[in-house]
């Protein structure tokens, strides 16, 4: 395959798109005939977070230079000197400093390769073996430019969200079993696994979850060093058990199952609503499980507040988001489970661990789910039947 398109009808997430200096290394196609790829996520050392405050403040004292440049310009313009003219007698203007790009320059000029094809099976493990000496890397092998049913396969700016959240938090998330919903590759999992003790990765789909499982061996030396634990797991929004057949694979054992009734103190989900369907199964499955657990739960959801054009209302409009936001309103007054629900959202201040663009549209909701006791529980109910 000398050449990839990507069709009309295709989702590629901005992660792909503008990871700096990525190299994404197409390692095979998938069983629905996907290209697969391979990505470097690297968390950012004391050293890059500095030298990146180093180069912005750079940039704003050029910036300055050339404003006080201009403005001693229009000040000498107005003491009626003569303007400035090139040899041919055109007005030379004066432009923007720009950064020095010749072969002295130390900084590295940046050519994204967006595709390329890998070469051979045995330079791909030697790849492979080389990283597994750095416990600062997450390799992970995804998809890119999907239809929309398929985007769980590609890694988005929600999930590092989350994740950086997730490492500015380490004393909260220690020693924790922690179900992800919508886990997609598994990228936030394998992060949990770091600090948690036990996490359950799920989501649907054979193809999918044997990719996120992939993922999970692939990293397998960074969550045994850390003492976690992550099992994939089918978890399926629109149905209202879990699948406990043997014969199905990533299906849930009894002991699991018992498990994270007992034990789950925190939930989390990245990007996931998409699709007002999904979201309303993912919300109903939110609620059934913190209504079966016998204590309180954390859940924590990062998502994009994505602006589209729509047809429907000529206008630029957030129709995924607004439905998201409803439903959570609708979480928050419900009266009749055994639990009640406090939904906040919290400020994106916490420090970046990871390399990606954190906009103003990316989101991170807390929702607090406390077990509501019996006298109060019943009261709610005969409310209910009056």
């Amino acid at each position: 395959m000398d050449q990839i398109t990507f069709q009309h009808d295709r989702v590629l997430s901005d992660v792909h798109m503008l990871l700096p200096n990525a190299h994404h290394v197409m390692a095979r196609l998938n069983q629905v005939g996907q290209p697969v790829f391979i990505s470097k996520f690297k968390f950012l050392s004391n050293a890059e977070k500095q030298d990146s405050k180093c180069q912005a403040r750079s940039k704003s004292s050029d910036s300055e230079a050339h404003v006080l440049q201009v403005e001693d310009k229009e000040e000498n313009h107005e003491k009626n000197e003569e303007p400035a003219l090139d040899e041919d007698g055109d007005l030379d203007i004066p432009h923007r400093p720009r950064n020095n790009l010749s072969g002295d320059s130390t900084r590295e000029v940046v050519c994204p390769i967006i595709l390329k094809q890998s070469c051979t099976a045995a330079q791909q493990n030697e790849d492979d073996d080389a990283d597994e000496c750095f416990d600062d890397i997450i390799r992970i092998e995804h998809t890119m430019a999907t239809p929309l049913e398929d985007v769980g396969k590609q890694v988005w700016r929600g999930a590092l969200l989350l994740g950086d959240f997730i490492l500015s938090k380490p004393l909260m998330f220690k020693g924790a079993t922690v179900v992800e919903l919508g886990a997609g590759v598994g990228l936030t999992s394998i992060i949990m696994s770091t600090l948690a003790k036990k996490v359950y990765c799920t989501d649907v789909g054979e193809d999918l979850l044997s990719m996120c499982q992939r993922n999970i061996t692939r990293n397998e030396h960074m969550i045994e060093l850390a003492g976690g634990e992550v099992r994939v797991r089918q978890l399926d929004w629109l149905r209202s058990d879990l699948c406990t057949d043997a014969d199905v694979e990533f299906s849930w054992t009894e002991e699991e199952v018992a498990d994270i009734y007992d034990n789950v103190r925190f939930i989390i989900a990245a990007d996931i609503c998409y699709d007002d369907e999904l979201t309303d199964g993912f919300f109903r499955t939110l609620y059934r499980l913190c209504n079966n657990f016998g204590h309180d739960c954390t859940i924590f959801i990062s998502i994009e507040k994505r602006f589209n054009f729509t047809l429907r209302e000529m206008d630029v409009s957030c129709d995924a988001y607004n439905h998201f936001e409803h439903c959570l309103s609708q979480l928050e007054e419900l009266v009749d489970g055994q639990c009640s629900f406090k939904v906040e959202q919290l400020p994106s201040t916490f420090p970046q661990f990871l390399q990606y663009e954190r906009l103003d549209q990316l989101e991170l909701w807390k929702v607090t789910a406390k077990r509501v006791s019996f006298d109060k529980n019943k009261s709610n109910s005969k409310e209910l039947t009056s």
